[in-house]
């Protein structure tokens, strides 16, 4: 392990990587403070689309961790970068928390949540704010057949202290099952948010880690974009996911503890 000691650059998942909920995982405050000691840095890279990057940073800030805007790549940011670049000036409606409308709309893209005439697509996102109408709007714009269905991540489920509750990759799921519709993913596992993270702070793939607890989005990010990954197992991947895969992880670690050891 010795190949970890030169790494610079710390692309993190957060739920289940560095906390759960709102507990701190023994090690997390050590390890970002080697990381600032070694002149490096870490960027917070999650496919929660729920929350804006100011939410993070406030929460984050309540759990003693020295972070700002900067240190923040979520899937909604590349969401953004994506339907800017493909679907310039389109409608969308957005399935999403209000957190999620307000940010895609300051990223210049022509949000509704309401039916109505000109919409080209829908996307959608994890909604801890769900309703009925939402779903009930989804499935006959997908009916009618939009143009563009988009989600911002492929997650199944969210950790949390009691267990799991559904992600957008379960939403995409049960509106495929009354529609027969599937989305384009974007985030994790897509390489593109590591490659940006990458080229946006100058870090090449030799000093580069991608930090996570999923095998099937943060480490398969990490293997897809060719830079070494630590899967953990303080969330919610279990070692037969690092050996029941294509996308095997470079470590496995128990948790970002052994990590801090280990740079």
């Amino acid at each position: 392990m010795s190949n970890l000691k030169n790494k610079k650059f710390f692309l993190l998942d957060m739920d289940g990587t560095i906390y759960l909920d709102n507990d701190l995982f023994d090690g997390t405050l050590d390890f970002l403070s080697k990381v600032r000691e070694k002149n490096g840095k870490y960027l917070f890279v999650t496919n929660n689309s729920s929350k804006s990057v100011d939410a993070y940073v406030k929460k984050l800030e309540k759990l003693g961790i020295e972070a700002d805007e900067t240190n923040f790549l979520t899937s909604t940011d590349a969401t953004i970068l994506y339907l800017n670049n493909n679907y310039p000036g389109k409608r969308f409606y957005a399935m999403g928390t209000d957190s999620f409308v307000k940010q895609m709309k300051a990223g210049g893209v022509e949000i509704v949540t309401d039916l109505c005439d000109g919409i080209f697509g829908v996307v959608i996102s994890n909604d801890n704010e769900l309703t009925f109408k939402k779903l009930d709007d989804i499935c006959r714009l997908l009916t009618s057949g939009v143009d563009a269905y988009i989600a911002t991540n492929p997650d199944w489920v969210c950790p949390t202290s009691f267990g799991y509750v559904p992600d957008c990759g379960s939403f995409a799921w049960m509106i495929e099952k009354a529609t027969g519709k599937t989305p384009y993913f974007i985030g994790k596992p897509r390489p593109e948010m590591l490659l940006l993270a990458m080229e946006k702070y100058g870090y090449s793939k030799e000093e580069s880690l991608m930090v996570g607890d999923r095998v099937y989005t943060d480490i398969a990010a990490g293997y897809n974009a060719g830079i070494d990954t630590v899967f953990v197992l303080s969330g919610e991947g279990t070692m037969e996911d690092a050996t029941n895969t294509d996308t095997k992880p470079t470590y496995i670690m128990e948790n970002i503890r052994e990590l801090f050891n280990n740079i």
